[in-house]
């Protein structure tokens, strides 16, 4: 056979290699990371699509990962933070009245602004506004209190009048609303919209799960904001004095109160509660090199300290779990001096204004599966299309352009 007759062979060969070669190169690499520890036999594949999104509870089953409990809460999120992997959740982007817990956004917002040692000396206008009903950390007018006083009646008994002391200073209620919502946006937390710096309950005020814990994570990175979650009792003001009345943290799971026993190794966060939210919590526990955070919004069964217990079997059950649980999520990664501004949720989603649910593509997600079925589908029309030519040569007489005899 002439050398020219190959040339259709060769072609042949070579877009065979390229198709089954193109899923190959366009999917991601196998490695250790979103299934586990160090063992990836039975890894379940990528979801196409994000399991946040979905209702219900998301958990992905793997050999010697028991079940996440059954709770009452109507939205719930266990996530490890040393890799930020939400290894199960319910609901997490429903969005839901936070209660106080929205105060760890206020934080995160005012915090960094003045320093702990700064003074102010509480005004009549500094505590105008509180609504009835707000817990209170018990400041007093025309005296003279620490920063770091302020933002422990924040931390450690919900003061709403310390929330208005350090918005007055931040340059106003309605500024730091603003602030905050800003903030929000910029952790890309589109499930939050803030009508009061407190948390109390106001027409139009919402969170989730996921948003609650993108403010606990990046507020345990911030060294001030991680020593005041853990604080469970403080004079007020600190430095003592006739005037100096002493708090402790309304976080029962922290400081073991009420009935609810201490949780081994909680560092924090941030409990709330209003009639409208009902119970709110976000709760950090550390075992060993492990650190998980939990939140729970709305328990619905009644018991008064449902929420803490629920929140003790999510993170009991995420320790148990979390050394080879495959991951539903992720939150993005913060930094000791705050979040990181350029990265974002894998969902990116516009501003919400009530509760939705909006497939959005991933790394692995349904873009790139349109884009490696492209490729495969190219490959195998190209190589059907030289089959049948090669096939249709074989046939015919050969001609000039074959090398054959000119007729």
């Amino acid at each position: 056979m002439p050398t020219a007759t190959w040339s259709p062979v060769r072609a042949l060969t070579a877009a065979a290699v390229c198709a089954t070669s193109l899923p190959a190169l366009a999917c991601p690499a196998v490695a250790d990371g979103p299934n586990g520890i160090d063992d990836l036999r039975g890894a379940p594949p990528a979801p196409l699509r994000h399991l946040l999104d979905e209702p219900g509870v998301q958990f992905l089953p793997r050999p010697g990962v028991p079940e996440p409990p059954r709770v009452s809460a109507l939205s719930w999120a266990v996530t490890d933070l040393g890799n930020h992997r939400i290894l199960a959740a319910r609901d997490a982007h429903r969005q839901l009245p936070p209660a106080s817990t929205l105060k760890t956004l206020f934080a995160l917002t005012v915090l960094p602004r003045f320093a702990q040692g700064t003074v102010r000396t509480v005004s009549g206008a500094d505590l105008a506004g509180i609504e009835a009903g707000s817990a209170l950390a018990g400041l007093r007018e025309d005296l003279r209190y620490r920063v770091g006083d302020l933002w422990r009646g924040v931390f450690l008994s919900s003061g709403s009048d310390a929330v208005r002391a350090l918005a007055t200073m931040n340059g106003g209620w309605h500024k730091t609303i603003e602030d905050m919502q800003v903030t929000a946006r910029r952790m890309g937390a589109r499930d939050t919209l803030v009508e009061s710096a407190d948390g109390f309950d106001t027409p139009g005020q919402f969170s989730s799960a996921y948003d609650l814990s993108l403010f606990g994570q990046a507020g345990l990175a911030d060294r001030d904001f991680a020593r005041l979650a853990a604080t469970k009792t403080a004079l007020l003001p600190e430095d003592g004095g006739p005037d100096a009345s002493g708090i402790q943290n309304t976080n029962r799971l922290l400081v073991g109160s009420h009935g609810v026993a201490p949780y081994r190794g909680l560092i924090g966060v941030k409990n709330g509660y209003t009639s409208h939210a009902g119970n709110t919590l976000i709760a950090a526990a550390r075992r060993g090199d492990r650190t998980l955070l939990v939140t729970v919004m709305h328990p619905r069964s009644g018991a008064e300290n449902a929420v803490y217990e629920e929140a003790r079997a999510l993170l009991d059950w995420g320790f148990a779990a979390a050394p080879r649980a495959a991951a539903v999520g992720a939150l993005p990664a913060s930094s000791p001096d705050g979040y990181d501004a350029g990265t974002e949720p894998a969902a990116h989603r516009p501003p919400a204004t009530a509760p939705h649910r909006a497939p959005a593509a991933g790394p692995a997600g349904r873009t790139g599966d349109v884009v490696v079925w492209s490729f495969c589908a190219a490959g195998v029309v190209a190589l059907a299309g030289l089959g049948t030519a090669l096939w249709w040569r074989r046939r015919r007489p050969a001609g000039p352009w074959d090398g054959g005899p000119v007729s």
